[in-house]
């Protein structure tokens, strides 16, 4: 059976990967984070082992079990097996991992990394897409590290995968920022 991976961030927006045959599902037992490491001064989006916690996400089909690409985009992170952990519609399951920044690659004590608004902007579409507003909202609500600042840089993108937004998914997305308590800061390009 061709082996699924498990998104909990841009990877739950479509129209940043050409990967298929994709379908919500829930994840048990970890919780999202942004975290920190020396690799780059900006924030990755990841998960951590939590008891009692499920987050949603979207499952992806990888053909013929080839990962280069994936692992490519996803550098930084290691791919973590969680079959047994995943809800979802399919039988039989298929073999299902997700990307986690390792432990001992992260910084905790970090300072000045940021998380990329053109990035975020891309997660919050694609929950909003795949789950409807209340998806943004329990995004925001099960991830952790809003202490980090977001840099707005929606004038001038970083992230290679931006995507427009509309007026509308911006003043949605700006409203779930100020609901989590994130600091936004000025993209001084």
């Amino acid at each position: 059976m061709t082996p699924h991976f498990f998104g909990f961030g841009s990877l739950v927006n479509t129209a940043s990967h050409i990967y298929g045959n994709t379908r919500p599902a829930r994840l048990a037992g970890w919780r999202r984070a942004w975290v920190h490491t020396p690799e780059r001064n900006l924030a990755f989006l990841s998960v951590r082992p939590a008891h009692g916690h499920v987050i949603e996400g979207l499952l992806a089909a990888v053909p013929n079990g080839d990962w280069a690409a994936l692992d490519e985009r996803e550098t930084g992170y290691v791919r973590v097996d969680v079959t047994a952990q995943v809800a979802h519609d399919m039988a039989p399951a298929p073999q299902i991992s997700l990307y986690q920044v390792p432990d001992e690659t992260q910084d905790p004590g970090a300072n000045g990394h940021k998380i990329l608004m053109s990035y975020l902007d891309v997660v919050l579409r694609g929950y909003t897409q795949v789950f409807g507003q209340g998806g943004a909202r329990a995004f925001m609500a099960t991830t952790d590290g809003w202490e980090t600042p977001i840099l707005d840089d929606r004038a001038t993108p970083r992230y290679p995968r931006h995507q427009e937004i509309t007026a509308e998914e911006r003043a949605l997305h700006d409203t779930l920022i100020a609901e989590a308590g994130a600091r936004v800061l000025a993209d001084d390009v």
